[in-house]
């Protein structure tokens, strides 16, 4: 499988020039730990976390060291972690250096980025421009999901899965096409929390409905 197979394509993004509260708000309201930050042409710039944010001036998190030890500590460090502390705009306390991949690239190797660089999540990138987002949990979810898979179906699997993400993204009763799907030998798995009967059976429906589906894997959660 690839990143194509499993990323979320509706990635919630916050521009450079942003201002930090905007950032916040968007990581609370969606319940996210982290946000790719992009330029006006798509281009991932860098990547606000909740760990860029752990230490504010705002709630008295800002990191202190004795005189004595930042006077043998690097400028550079000081001052990344004064900007941490007190920068208003995105572009002052983002990581700027991210880690990316590209939609063809395999979960393997999704996989030793994410341990390698001591990361969560990789945006994935097409011809430079962000156009999905993996983490450990749609590895987790590939994993739960896996079988046997020829490399004949995984075509097919890919467009009913492009199919459906489409048609979930039409639907005004539902946001579940933020969340992940995953097509495996014509079955659809769905993940994620649901919020009524209604939705939950609607969800089934429209997955049933895509054509070349042979059949639906329910692994949604009620949370009715």
């Amino acid at each position: 499988m690839k990143a194509m197979d499993v990323m979320v394509r509706n990635v919630i993004t916050v521009r450079p020039d942003a201002d930090v509260s905007d950032a916040i708000e968007l990581l609370t309201k969606y319940d996210i730990s982290a946000l790719p930050v992009v330029d006006d042409n798509g281009r991932v710039v860098g990547v606000i976390s909740e760990a860029d944010l752990m230490h504010r001036d705002e709630i008295g998190t800002e990191k202190r060291h004795p005189r004595w030890l930042e006077a043998v500590m690097p400028a550079f460090i000081l001052a990344n972690e004064f900007a941490k502390s007190h920068g208003r705009r995105v572009d002052e306390i983002m990581s700027a250096d991210v880690i990316t991949a590209s939609v063809d690239t395999s979960l393997a190797e999704i996989a030793m980025l994410l341990e390698r660089h001591r990361i969560k999540r990789v945006p994935i990138v097409d011809e430079g421009k962000l156009v999905g987002i993996v983490s450990r949990s749609n590895l987790i979810q590939a994993l739960a999901s896996s079988r046997v898979q020829s490399d004949s179906g995984s075509s097919m699997d890919r467009k009913i899965r492009l199919d459906l993400l489409d048609r979930l993204h039409d639907q005004t009763w539902t946001d579940f096409g933020e969340r992940n799907v995953i097509v495996q030998d014509g079955v659809v798995h769905l993940w994620g929390l649901v919020f009524s009967t209604a939705e939950h059976k609607a969800l089934l429906a429209l997955a049933e409905s895509v054509p070349g589906v042979v059949g639906v894997s329910d692994e949604m959660i009620p949370g009715y």
